[in-house]
């Protein structure tokens, strides 16, 4: 098992290492400022459903919402008693990406808020979506395709996937534009998605290098600013278009991220591991009950008795003892290293923690 796991993370890397090798377009490691998308969120009603929306006893929120529809559409229901279970509340929510006009159509997720089971087969009845102003951005209305399914009966009930939430492919439509004169631009930061002065710092020189002159300036790890009148451009979107796809070679720090849960380890190609030697031991406890039935007494209430019996074996890893790693100077040296121990991925997260707090782990160490 530990050979499979390091083997993928030493391909992994190693196919990382190749890329990082080769040049990355500046629009793939970092952000233009203004250039953003903005989150919305709506609260609407989905009717259709095959008898598995809301129990309205349970969630009178949902009755109110569809009084309130029907009341709109001129029925009046003030103090009708109704109990349909084809219909659920759900929140709506979507993501306005940048530029978006007027007109154009964004996908939406549908999630139930309620106790329904499913809105498999479900239409979402008109739903305003709105921005963290408290702005209406756009409308959402359509057909749900629901993200599992679900079946039930008498004794035994089978769930696949996640039925309660589904999607709306193009279903909301832009109705406001979110105002910003892009052209109008004069200077422009640029954010990295993950900070490093040297990543910077190259992205300054090769954006200077394309124009021959001095046209972006390093703020910092995270900013590098670009002086849009110097590049000489018909627009601010001409010289982004531009600058976008100028090639850099990134640099990241040597990172280890651990997931103990699944057991996985993943090491960035830059990891050494200084000289060190590791004792790594694995005591087992096993306790068995056996319990012993035996004839009681003649003239004994009862019976028979049950005497308990318990076997307790303590054992020790034979493997224990210990071991060197030599200091790594790559990342395949490093994999044999700690390859050579052959313990497990459980233990393996343990000794790198230890490593870590000894020193000798030259790399962050991230641990979900």
């Amino acid at each position: 098992m530990i050979r499979r796991i390091l083997t993928l993370a030493f391909c992994c890397v190693f196919l990382s290492g190749i890329a990082n090798a080769a040049s990355i377009r500046i629009k793939d490691l970092v952000e233009f400022d203004g250039v953003r998308s903005n989150d919305l969120i709506g609260y609407g009603l989905v009717v259709g459903l095959n008898g598995t929306g809301d129990g309205l006893r349970n969630t009178p929120f949902t009755e109110e919402i569809l009084s309130n529809i029907l009341e709109r559409l001129g029925v009046n229901v003030t103090g009708e008693q109704f109990r349909p279970k084809n219909v659920a509340a759900v929140f709506v929510t979507a993501t306005l990406p940048p530029f978006a006009r007027a007109g154009s159509k964004i996908d939406v997720a549908v999630s139930a808020i309620g106790d329904a089971k499913s809105l498999a087969g479900g239409t979402l009845i008109m739903t305003p979506l709105n921005a963290a102003d408290g702005e209406i951005y756009a409308v959402s209305q359509g057909s749900i395709i629901a993200g599992g399914e679900s079946a039930e009966g008498a004794a035994a009930t089978i769930t696949r996937g996640v039925p309660t939430s589904g999607t709306i492919p193009g279903g909301a439509r832009v109705e406001r534009e979110i105002e910003f004169d892009f052209s109008g631009l004069k200077q422009m930061r640029v954010a990295l998605r993950t900070p490093d002065f040297t990543t910077a710092s190259r992205i300054e020189r090769a954006i200077n290098n394309e124009f021959g002159r001095g046209v972006a300036r390093m703020m910092d790890a995270g900013t590098v600013q670009i002086d849009i009148t110097a590049t000489r451009m018909a627009s601010a979107a001409h010289a982004i278009g531009r600058i976008e796809n100028i090639a850099v070679e990134p640099q990241r720090k040597a990172r280890v991220v651990v997931d103990q849960r699944s057991g996985t380890i993943v090491m960035g190609e830059d990891v050494r591991i200084s000289r060190v030697a590791v004792s790594q031991g694995n005591l087992t406890i096993r306790i068995q009950e056996a319990p012993l039935v035996v004839q009681a007494n003649p003239f004994t209430p009862g019976g028979s008795i049950a005497v308990p019996r318990t076997n307790i074996d303590v054992r020790e890893d034979p493997r224990t003892g210990l071991a060197e790693v030599n200091g790594g100077t790559s990342l395949s040296e490093v994999v044999q290293g700690l390859n050579a121990l052959g313990v497990s991925s459980r233990d393996l997260i343990d000794i790198l923690k230890t490593i870590k707090a000894a020193g000798a782990l030259h790399a962050e160490l991230f641990v979900n």
